[in-house]
């Protein structure tokens, strides 16, 4: 059985990155790194559409504000570190009505709170100068905000990870966690790890991660599936770089959008469903007892009480691509249904608290020898250099405090 100093759970970007720190902040630290599929940044990683977040959206002195922030000029020192390639195109966010203005205004102070600079509203006419064919009554032009390969970024970590003695174990599910003495013990079917410690990184399933160990969790992961079109080579001229709605300021998600990828495709999307399953990229990917926990749990059901119209609206644009074509059609009018051509879908995370909240904020917990990500949804692929740099300074103080106390 092999042993460890620290186990990191979850081969997506935020657990590759916390390895990485953590051997960047104490050398000669022997990680491990358990991941249940075949490869890294499977799922969230992986599905993810490759947008470096500037932060304008979050609020000032949060968790994501403030590993956003931080986390940009990480990945970008990182990626000229690495020659990964990326390109700091900027993006337009339009208010499609004089209702939305308001609400764009309070993005802007938001934004120059979180420490961007050169933000630029701009009049309906200005808008054009950006995209031409978006129609809008105001914008705001946000010029940190750039396209990367995230999936060549997980590679270079893990890379590095394995340069510097860590090990990559995939097909390692984690099942059963046990304490005993100062170590753990994780478990996958009859293969076992010991670790002096771990971090929790599993994603989706972090909270059951969690669950095996932390029997008063307060949380549970609920799974948005994001659907998306791609355009079609006759309809990418529509889009120059990257252009967003004003989001709901009362609903987790940014409302579809148009990205620009590093492949040169341009996606639409996404909307927002309840996935039938932690990993239900389609309506057909049903698992019974995942969609029973996601129903029954009482803080969903808040939710749906709450937000149902929202949903239904949701849910309508899945299955039907009129729909979803006339939300586009408020931010590029010429969009036609013959212009789309289905996309692969993500699956977000959404930590959701027993009273009905669906988390706003990154969660990280410390419990004794371990230290848990139960919510990282985007921007948690711009931030990932630095909430791994945070989890590791968690790490270190738990490391020199058990050191202490042996």
């Amino acid at each position: 059985m092999a042993k460890f100093d620290v186990a990191v759970i979850g081969g997506g970007i935020v657990g590759l990155a916390t390895a990485w720190q953590i051997q960047q902040l104490n050398p000669g630290t022997s990680v491990v790194i358990l991941e249940k599929e075949a490869g890294e940044a499977q799922h969230q990683t992986g599905h993810n559409s490759g947008v470096i977040h500037s932060g304008l959206y979050y609020k000032p002195g949060s968790l994501k504000a403030l590993n956003c922030v931080r986390g940009y000029s990480l990945l970008l020192e990182f990626a000229d570190k690495y020659n990964i390639p990326y390109d700091l195109c900027g993006k337009v966010v339009v208010a499609t009505s004089e209702e939305e203005v308001s609400q764009l205004e309070v993005l802007r102070k938001r934004g120059e709170e979180n420490g961007l600079e050169g933000l630029k509203e701009l009049t309906a006419s200005e808008i054009s100068d950006y995209e031409p064919h978006v129609r809008g009554v105001k914008g705001l032009f946000v010029p940190q905000t750039g396209i990367i390969d995230y999936k060549a970024v997980c590679a270079k970590l893990r890379s590095l990870v394995e340069e510097a003695g860590g090990v990559f174990t995939p097909n390692f599910k984690v099942e059963g966690i046990a304490q005993s003495s100062n170590h753990w013990m994780l478990r996958s079917g009859n293969q076992q790890v010991e670790a002096d410690t771990f971090v929790n990184c599993a994603g989706l399933y972090s909270d059951k991660v969690a669950a095996l160990c932390v029997p008063e969790l307060d949380v549970k992961i609920i799974p948005f599936r994001g659907e998306y079109y791609m355009l079609k080579p006759s309809a990418k001229h529509l889009v120059r770089n990257l252009i967003y709605p004003v989001p709901d300021p009362n609903f987790p998600f940014l409302g579809v959008h148009f990205t620009r990828m590093m492949n040169g495709h341009v996606e639409a999307g996404p909307n927002a469903v309840l996935a039938l399953r932690r990993e239900g990229y389609t309506w057909k990917r049903i698992h019974v007892g995942e969609l029973i926990e996601s129903l029954m749990w009482p803080g969903f059901q808040k939710v749906a009480a709450k937000y149902w119209k929202t949903g239904m609206g949701e849910m309508w644009r899945s299955f039907s691509k009129r729909a979803f074509t006339k939300a586009l059609q408020k931010l590029i009018p010429e969009i036609q249904e013959s212009d789309l051509t289905p996309a692969e879908a993500g699956v977000r995370a959404q930590a959701c608290d027993r009273d009905g909240g669906l988390l706003d904020d990154f969660k990280i917990i410390e419990k004794p020898g371990a230290v848990h990500v139960l919510n990282a949804p985007s921007p948690a692929a711009t931030s990932s250099l630095s909430i791994g740099l945070t989890v590791a300074e968690a790490w270190m103080t738990m490391r020199n405090n058990r050191t202490q106390t042996a």
